[in-house]
């Protein structure tokens, strides 16, 4: 076996790479923020629904409430990606990002179940209901949604946990205009069904735009390799490094919902790599590929010692 020459820069550990921001207190203020809107809104939105047998209302807050702790989850994993590492956990707590952003897909889908239960549960028992309070705390919750959505635009190019933030949010407010739409034509038209039937076209919509988020973190949960990362591109860079001749055992996975590892054995029987080659690769697979945790091994490939991993990868 060669030497196991770990080639890594340590600021890049702690989400300082070049084309990502680290964890800004500015995301905390926002997470902040937007739990305290959406839970006073939830608990108001609960209280109306109730006073104007409002099931879109009611439906509606039991969403935002999925939504208020999925922020909860998402906050501490945010929180929790600024610890540094210690000795038994070597990569800090950043694997939470995962299980959080995993949380909050099934958090939506679960109020989504909800509504479509209590949507043709409506459906079958229509009943009147005061439209007028619906339109008003329908339009305040739109401005609350929108308004804390827009606080989490920026993180959320760069990071799933956020990105998830961010969707709950906006979809919230896309409700919300479906049901103060359906609302005004109840009034003008009295037609009741129409509330359920909304109620069910959102669920649609809902469970449509969760399938991505439940998708990319399931995948960072079985460290698959990331969706947006060039697999064969890494291998070709890797396999055409001089003086490698061969690249095995190669591995790329997601430590966080924003910082990816990858550790790779290469076959160079002439050359070996020295601290500036190391230094190059890590920039190139930085720039690159997005990389920020690298691990190589490199071996001579002599027949008397072959690599064990060789066969299995």
């Amino acid at each position: 076996m060669g030497h196991d020459h770990h080639g890594h820069d340590h600021h890049h550990d702690h989400g300082h790479g070049g084309h990502h921001h680290p964890v800004p207190t500015s995301m905390n203020k926002a997470f902040f923020l937007a739990i305290v809107l959406t839970l006073s809104y939830t608990i108001a939105e609960a209280a109306y629904g109730i006073a104007a047998h409002a099931m879109s209302l009611l439906a509606d807050a039991a969403h935002n409430l999925g939504d208020s702790l999925g922020l909860v989850l998402a906050w501490l994993a945010n929180w929790l990606l600024s610890f540094p590492a210690r000795e038994r956990y070597s990569y800090g707590f950043k694997r939470t990002t995962i299980i959080a952003a995993l949380a909050n897909a099934f958090i939506l889908v679960a109020s989504s179940a909800l509504i479509a239960y209590e949507s043709i549960y409506k459906l079958l028992h229509l009943m009147t209901v005061d439209e007028k309070v619906v339109i008003v705390v329908g339009l305040i919750g739109i401005a609350v949604n929108a308004g804390s959505s827009f606080l989490f635009m920026a993180g959320a190019k760069h990071d799933l946990n956020i990105r998830g933030a961010f969707y709950h949010l906006m979809y919230d407010a896309v409700i919300l205009v479906g049901v103060v739409v359906s609302a005004i034509i109840i009034n003008y038209t009295g037609y009741v069904w129409i509330d359920p039937v909304v109620g069910l076209i959102i669920v649609g919509i809902v469970l449509y735009g969760t399938l991505g988020l439940l998708q990319d973190s399931l995948h960072l949960m079985l460290d698959a390799v990331p969706r947006h990362i060039n697999q064969a591109g890494i291998k070709t860079y890797l396999a055409g490094i001089d003086g490698v001749t061969a690249v095995h055992d190669l591995h790329i996975w997601g430590l966080s919902t924003r910082e990816i590892a990858l550790t790779a054995h290469l076959v160079m029987p002439d050359k070996k790599l020295k601290d500036e080659d190391y230094k190059r690769i890590n920039e190139a697979l930085l720039h690159d590929f997005k990389i920020n945790h690298v691990t190589l091994q490199v071996e001579g490939g002599h027949v008397d010692h072959p690599c064990q991993q060789s066969e299995q990868c």
